[in-house]
């Protein structure tokens, strides 16, 4: 980001009263952890800001600061509604196309006059925007808001605020916004074991550590929650699951009927998909998991290793998309017909 281009940011900002902070639906740790991050950095800057998701959050993201004020969507529609019409600023943080935020609420952001303000890290932007911020090659969007807030902190060192009425001479950076930003970061790469090749990610890491904050603590908080139900579907998924003849991929299903049995809640599968990956020699495992509530749909979860486009395959096969070595899809048919698909994929997707 250019200085000149960071100084366009600051100015919507401070030209807005209400501003809020949108994701995409099934938010995950990087969605959560870059709009809490966001929402706190610019409430301390005066501004009233409020943070919308479309649907329910993973579990282990309820220690979150900030998780109090989320507003649900699909529980607070009428008070959602109001709030994205009457805004100054609906910033899209962590999706690329507003369908991604669901049919009802992807209709109230469109609707509403406010500005777009968009920063993701996703493949082909397409929201009409005031300001867009799109970085494929980014670990996550958490690390771009990151990015975004020394920025603009930065504008502030330079005295270029001073134009304003309220302006907070402190750095306005604190443990809680690196907590935040550390979480989305370390969901977003599985803790740091893929999509974070590039050195600027331990930078970040780095400055992030000299808030104070725990990144032992945050990793406990998220990936040793898991309650008995949980290990036990994980146990009965890891007995089931199945390998393609030349050991190079794997996928599994879940079905309504399972996610019942195991007392399925939101994050019970998060991570499971990877599991295969740890046997020798796989490139590619893939998830089906039938939706709770909605008939014929299927969510499908796809992570890889080294240079397997799980993305393309994705895109081709379930449409979905995502990043090289971790995307997401869904189809529109019974679980039976997804394995089906999946199989079919498998065998013609060579790489």
């Amino acid at each position: 980001m250019t200085t000149e281009y960071v100084s366009e940011l600051r100015k919507l900002i401070y030209g807005a009263q209400n501003i809020v902070i949108t994701c995409h639906h099934n938010p995950d740790g990087d969605a959560i952890g870059s709009s809490l991050a966001l929402a706190r950095y610019i409430s301390k800057l005066g501004k009233e800001v409020s943070v919308i998701i479309p649907d329910a959050y993973p579990d282990f993201l309820q220690w979150l600061p900030g998780t109090q004020e989320i507003i649900r969507f699909n529980k607070h529609q009428e008070k959602a509604e109001m709030m994205l019409k009457i805004s100054d600023i609906i910033f899209c943080l962590d999706y690329n196309t507003v369908e991604r935020t669901g049919e009802m609420m992807s209709k109230a952001i469109s609707s509403s006059g406010a500005q777009k303000i968009m920063i993701d890290h996703h493949l082909s932007p397409d929201i009409n925007t005031a300001w867009t911020w799109s970085a494929p090659e980014m670990c996550s969007t958490s690390q771009m808001v990151f990015h975004v807030i020394e920025a603009l902190e930065k504008d502030k060192e330079d005295g270029l605020w001073q134009t304003f009425d309220y302006v907070d001479t402190e750095c306005c950076i604190d443990k809680q916004i690196a907590t935040c930003v550390y979480c989305g970061m370390m969901t977003d790469t599985g803790a740091f074991t893929y999509n974070s090749a590039d050195p600027e990610v331990y930078n970040v890491i780095a400055r992030l550590l000299s808030y104070g904050i725990n990144k032992d603590k945050i990793y406990r908080n998220v990936f040793w929650t898991f309650s008995v139900n949980r290990m036990r579907l994980w146990g009965h998924i890891l007995q089931k699951f199945v390998v393609s003849d030349d050991g190079h991929s794997a996928y599994f299903t879940l079905s309504r009927a399972e996610l019942r049995k195991f007392n399925f809640v939101k994050g019970d599968a998060e991570g499971l998909v990877n599991m295969p990956l740890q046997i020798r020699g796989m490139k590619l495992s893939i998830s089906l998991r039938e939706d709770t509530e909605k008939d014929n749909l299927i969510w499908v979860s796809l992570r890889s290793v080294d240079d397997f486009p799980c993305n393309k395959m994705s895109e081709q096969f379930f449409n979905g998309g995502g990043h090289l070595n971790a995307a997401g899809g869904r189809l529109f048919c019974s679980l039976e017909e997804a394995e089906k698909v999946v199989r079919h994929a498998i065998a013609e997707f060579k790489y």
